[in-house]
Formats: C-alpha cells, structure tokens, sequence
C-alpha cells in the first residue's frame, strides 16, 4: 500500500500463531490417501468429540482379507472392556487421532488405515503389540460407545471425572473432612463390585485411606449433590475398607452422589487443635467468616474433656441467656477459641477440642477449670459486625478512632500479648495510607501520631526478640526527624541487645545532645552498654 507524504498509516497488531501441539504436528504429516473412513452404522445426533473429552470405544483391527489382528471385544479375544482415551491427553496413533474427532455417538466406522497412520508412523508414541503387523495396511474398527467433557484429574490419566449432575456451591471435601456419599463401584465392563446406594450413603474420613485413592482424589475435586462417574485405573486402586480386595482389577468405575461433607479443620497441623463443623450456617465459606478484626456475637458451651464431659460454662443459662459479644484480635477470649471463630459462617455451630495451651493455660482459667485441663467448646455464631470503614469520615473522627484502637494495642502490650498489639498498631498504620491532611496543623497530628505507632511497632518487635526489625522501624521515624529522641533510645535499646554497642552508644550520647532532659534515661542506658561490653 502506498503511502502518501504526512499521511498517517493505521498498523494493526500482529496475532501470534498459536505454537500447534505435538499431536496437532503429527496430523498436518497425515498424507491424502493414506487413510480412508467408511461409516458401517450411523450415530446419533451432530455431536463430535473434541480436545479434552474422554472417549469410550471398543475397537476391532483386521488385515484386508478380514482376519482379526486385535480387539478389545471378548468375543475376539480381547477383555471385553471399552478403550476409553481422552483427546489431547492420552498416545493415540495418528489415524485414531485424526478420525475419531470425526464419529457420532453410537456410530460405528471402519478406517483404512496405511502403516504411517498407525504403528508404522516415524516416532509413532504408541508402542505396538508383539507380533503386530506394523508395516501392513489395515482396516481398524471403532464403535463409538460414548464421549463427554473429562475432568482429569491425575496427570497419567489414571483419575478421570465425568460429571452427571453439577452440585452446590464450590467447597470441596479435602483432609481431614467427614464425607457422606452413595457409591456403587463397577467394573470396566460393567459389573457391579460394590453398591452402597440403599440405607444409609457410606461414611469416611477424608485422608485416612478409607476409600481407594483414586475415588478419594475424585471426590475431593466434588461440590456437595454433585454426581459423577470417577474412572479409576489400578494404579489409584489401593485397599481400603470400601474396596479391600483389588488385586486383578484393571480399571473401577465409581457412580459417586456426593451426599454431604463436614468441614472438618486441623487449625495447628498436629491434630491438637480441631475444629469441626456440626451445623451448616448462612454464606460462603471463607467471604462470609469474620475473618478481619470484627464485633462477635457467640453462644458457647465449655466442657472438660473427662469422661464425664463436664460444663463449666454455658452462656445460655450462666450468663442469663445472654450471647457473648467481643471484638476478635484483642486477646478477650481464648487463642484457640477465637482462631476456630474467624472459619466460622454466621449460625455455624461448631464443636472444638483444644490443647491447654491454646485455651486457658495462658488465659484467665475459670474457677471451675483445672490446670492443664483439655477443652472442648460447642460454639455458635450468631452474627458479626465488620470493622467501621474509614472511608468519608472526617480528619478529627479518624485520629479519634485510631486512637482508640492504639489503647487496645497498648492494652495489649501491657498484658505481654505482643503479636496481638503489633496487629493493631499496623491496622492503623495500613489505614494511615489513605489519610491526607488537610492544612499544616493536620498534617503535623498525622505525623506525630504516625511516629508514635510506629515507635509502638518497634516496642513489640524488641520484646519479640527481632531486633532488627525494630531497628528498621525505628529508623522509618528517624529518617523524617532525625532528632527524634524516643525513636533514638528505642533504636539504641535494639542496638545493645544484638551487640551493636558502637551503634547503641552513638543514639544514647545523640540523645544527650538532643534534649538534656534525657540525659538520665541515656546515662543509665550507657551504663547498661558498659556492663555488657565488658561481660561480651
């Protein structure tokens, strides 16, 4: 195209080429000729499969003058058991590759097949069978039993989902969660092994090994009322109590109703700490759970775990019928109670068995509770009431609210819960990135109080035991105020405790320099750097 002097030329962008497959490679080299297609019985429908469907045929090969080289069908020899491949995915000579894209359901079609469509093709994937004819031209016939969108779910094709029923919601079972579920496992040709359809669904625990692993890795890929078929093939066939002999078994196919499972949740990963889920509550797990710092509303009842399962607390009748109500993240209940609250959806009850130390070894313990005593909570959650949103309030209204949520950090660190104060004094700081003042005398608040937290920070950091973190906390103050005396002594403080004493006595004597009112907080600061200089 001629362009025009100053005239402006629209250039489209380029499409990238897809890259083609391997197997996309393979057909573009099939050669015309050298495979032929004769439909011998019509299918049903104008559905025809495609990448990433699983196909299921039984397959008849035979030389030109009609003598059966292979088949899957008994009544030639072969297991009686349908091929079942899944386009894309699975080795696949090059003429089945090609033609069977091209069936219908129920059809049945004979392929005229040169040896470089199937075994005889250069670098053919597919290893043949001893004895086979791989330089001979062949017919191979394939009956198109069924095909249908698969959901692999293990990378050898060893798992293979087919979904009848979509289910409820997008939760799905995983360890160590309680299943309930109707199953029937068959044979690849049909025959019925196990069935538990009638009574009472089949229950197991998730990631114990009662259920093979193969319907296990299906039924974890399963929302609740789903139905499937999870074709297993004897790789993924281990014993189990609902399959205990499995030994000569190819392949299972598992016809599997998800009934119902109980979230079931191991909150440490050592099984001291469980919390599980006794009644379904309202919303979606985990966008409707209190998972940020929240006002709670729960009824509870506290039981020793003794055999007698005695109550020590129970706010339905010890706290005249009342709810507890308490902000989440201020140390106010139990660590191990509150960690189960914040998975909890509103009018979930739960039932929690927790180690001593998460309830209340390191809690205010109830008269009535022992020491060292294991507990179990039932807990319901009634409601929650998120934090406020700072968004549109005015610059006076939020210095007060974060003054408030700084006592409760203060609160907190006063009672040695460090981590739970840290959490607040960051909370407000986070917020702090979307505060702009307005004029000088707001500006100068925002900047004081800034400081002020973030020297809190590096407090809880100290007694943490992170003194580098503190020192970089630190220095976030003082790299807008230099001068800033509490951020020097905080500073000097982590210096002396990892041993930078050169660093700590530079901050000490600054802060001498600084403010002479100071002075008797850095003089007995620099003692305590001598003392520990002569014993290092």
């Amino acid at each position: 195209m001629d362009v025009g002097e100053g005239a402006v030329q629209e250039i489209e962008p380029q499409k990238k080429e897809k890259e083609p497959t391997e197997d996309e490679k393979r057909r573009q080299k099939i050669a015309p000729g050298t495979l032929m297609k004769a439909v011998v019985r019509p299918g049903g429908g104008d559905a025809t499969p495609s990448d990433n469907y699983q196909v299921v045929y039984h397959y008849t090969v035979r030389t030109l003058d009609g003598v059966v080289v292979e088949s899957s069908r008994s009544e030639y020899g072969g297991k009686g058991i349908p091929i079942r491949h899944v386009l894309g995915k699975s080795k696949m000579i090059v003429g089945l590759l090609e033609g069977i894209p091209t069936m219908l359901k129920g059809e049945i079609a004979m392929f005229k097949m040169k040896p470089q469509v199937h075994y005889g093709e250069d670098d053919c994937p597919v290893v043949a069978p001893s004895s086979f004819p791989k330089d001979d031209e062949l017919h191979f016939e394939i009956e198109m039993i069924d095909f249908f969108k698969a959901k692999v779910i293990s990378d050898d094709l060893g798992v293979v989902k087919k979904v009848i029923t979509e289910g409820q919601g997008w939760e799905c079972p995983r360890e160590p969660y309680e299943v309930k579920a109707w199953i029937c496992a068959k044979t690849g040709d049909g025959k019925v092994i196990v069935t538990r359809t009638q009574g009472e669904p089949f229950f197991f625990n998730f990631g114990k090994s009662e259920v093979p692993k193969g319907l296990e890795m299906g039924i974890g890929t399963m929302t609740r009322e789903e139905k499937a078929v999870i074709y297993v093939t004897s790789q993924y066939l281990t014993t189990s109590p609902f399959l205990p002999a499995v030994e000569g078994l190819e392949e299972v196919h598992f016809e599997v109703e998800l009934v119902h499972f109980i979230q079931v949740r191991d909150m440490l990963g050592d099984g001291r700490l469980i919390k599980r889920r006794i009644r379904d509550g309202k919303g979606e797990f985990p966008m409707d759970c209190p998972l940020q710092d929240s006002l709670l509303r729960v009824h509870y009842k506290g039981m020793l775990q003794n055999e007698e399962k005695t109550i020590f607390f129970d706010t339905r009748v010890d706290n005249h019928g009342q709810p507890l109500e308490f902000c989440s993240g201020e140390g106010l209940v139990p660590e191990g109670f509150e960690m189960c609250v914040r998975l909890m959806v509103p009018e979930e009850i739960a039932l929690v068995t927790c180690p001593p130390d998460y309830a209340y070894d390191k809690f205010p313990r109830p008269a009535n509770v022992p020491e060292g005593a294991h507990i179990q909570w039932e807990i319901e959650l009634l409601g929650f009431e998120m934090p406020k949103d700072w968004t549109g309030l005015n610059f006076q209204t939020i210095m007060e609210e974060a003054e408030k949520i700084r006592n409760t950090g203060n609160r907190l660190f006063k009672e040695r819960k460090f981590e739970l104060a840290k959490a607040k004094y960051d909370k407000v700081l986070r917020e702090f990135n979307h505060v702009n003042p307005q004029d000088d005398e707001e500006g100068k608040i925002f900047s004081n109080t800034r400081n002020l937290l973030h020297l809190n920070v590096a407090a809880c950091y100290l007694k943490m035991g992170e003194c580098r973190k503190s020192i970089e906390t630190c220095n976030k103050v003082l790299e807008a105020n230099p001068g800033h005396v509490k951020a020097l002594y905080r500073r000097g403080m982590a210096y002396m405790t990892v041993g930078d004493f050169e660093e700590a006595k530079s901050d000490f004597n600054t802060m001498i320099k600084l403010d002479k009112s100071t002075e008797p907080d850095a003089t007995a600061a620099l003692l305590k750097v001598k003392q520990k200089e002569q014993v290092s």
